[in-house]
């Protein structure tokens, strides 16, 4: 019985050896950009519009400065309820595109939302530098334009893909408050998040 099972393994082996080589390389060889799998290719469309007439929506004036659509991963999600604009964005989305939706890289980054700001970190080189991580991702405040838009995005979760279509607007108060989203996706610091009317959404579960 051992003498057939040692025949057995020995047999065994013109298989076994490429199977175990080929899932060692998977676990540990370096991946580059070129070997990344990723998921959402898109760029965000944007479309700068001028003239366009405001609306208003429970008391704040809100006008269109471009068309705005984005396919993306949801890298972190954070709602809000209690400050200023809690009551027209009550949800950020933190997403990403291009390598910054590959599941093997964003492992090793840590992606963190607090007071409207998105954070990320990483303690190991990544095959990206932070110049890329700025471009294809990026933190918005999102405004439903409906009832239905808003228990979409409240929904949303990390990993997921969404699909949204809109604009990129500036949110004007009786009082003078004033919100204005970004209009470039490398900006950085106060005034870099996108501020995002959203008519139409969607989730690739």
């Amino acid at each position: 019985m051992r003498q057939d099972l040692k025949n057995l393994f020995f047999r065994s082996l013109p298989w076994i050896i490429p199977v175990l080589v080929g899932v060692m390389v998977y676990i540990y060889w370096p991946y580059t950009p070129r070997t990344m799998s990723v998921v959402v290719v898109e760029e965000p469309e944007q479309r700068m519009l001028t003239g366009e007439a405001p609306w208003v929506k429970k008391g704040y004036v809100i006008t269109p400065l471009a068309a705005f659509s984005i396919r993306a991963k949801v890298l972190h999600t954070r709602q809000y309820r209690w400050d200023r604009g809690a009551e027209l964005s009550p949800i950020d989305l933190a997403l990403g595109w291009g390598l910054m939706s590959d599941p093997r890289l964003l492992e090793k980054i840590t992606i963190e939302q607090s007071n409207r700001w998105y954070f990320w970190r990483y303690d190991e080189p990544l095959p990206i530098n932070n110049e890329y991580i700025i471009a294809h991702s990026a933190n918005m405040h999102m405004i439903p334009a409906n009832d239905e838009v808003r228990a979409l995005l409240l929904s949303a979760r990390p990993n997921e893909i969404v699909s949204l279509n809109g604009y990129l607007v500036k949110v004007v108060a009786n009082d003078g408050y004033t919100w204005a989203s970004s209009l470039s996706r490398t900006d950085t610091g106060a005034g870099s998040c996108e501020l995002v009317w959203v008519e139409n959404a969607s989730i690739e579960k």
